[in-house]
């Protein structure tokens, strides 16, 4: 008895310790809802989640393939997008795009500080926006000299492509987060 808990104890960190990488063979579907299935191994798995490893360095380069739901335990990984055939990229994209919708800042018109939050009203590639975040977090994160992304209150991203392309107003509203 003693040696079978074992062994399913060893299976089990086998399992979890396992780093499946993907060659292009494995059958990503669309599903009818919209969301995308996947059959390796012989195993169906009716709904994944994809999510990038290195989202802002790297974004096409090291996908992860999870169980959707509770665990999300790793299926495998995906080494470079390109590698998968078209249709497969087409559809990982669009749940990539999903997953990251990160609109790009590109005029600030205003940053207002109350009450240890700061409301910001900008325009964004994906238009007008209004949206604050709380102060005291790390709503604001240098990815570079230049480069910034915000996470408002609601867990939205915004992006700040380059900091030094806004105007010389807009980049004095942005010193209290530099």
């Amino acid at each position: 008895m003693k040696d079978d808990t074992i062994n399913i104890f060893e299976k089990k960190a086998e399992e979890m310790t396992a780093m499946n990488m993907f060659s292009g063979n494995e059958q990503f579907e669309e599903t009818e809802g919209g969301f995308v299935s996947l059959d390796y191994n012989g195993v169906h798995y009716e709904r994944i989640k994809v999510v990038r490893l290195f989202p802002f360095s790297d974004a096409d380069k090291y996908i992860s393939i999870r169980e959707y739901g509770g665990s999300e335990r790793e299926i495998g990984i995906i080494e470079y997008m390109d590698s998968m055939p078209e249709k497969t990229r087409k559809l990982l994209n669009h749940q990539l795009d999903l997953s990251y919708f990160t609109p790009v800042i590109q005029k600030i018109y205003s940053i207002k500080d109350e009450y240890g939050y700061a409301y910001f009203h900008v325009l964004t590639d994906k238009g007008e926006c209004k949206f604050s975040i709380n102060m005291g977090s790390n709503a604001v994160a240098k990815l570079s000299d230049t480069r910034l992304i915000i996470m408002d209150v609601d867990e939205n991203r915004f992006e700040i492509r380059d900091v030094e392309a806004l105007s010389q107003k807009e980049r004095r509203m942005l010193d209290l987060f530099l």
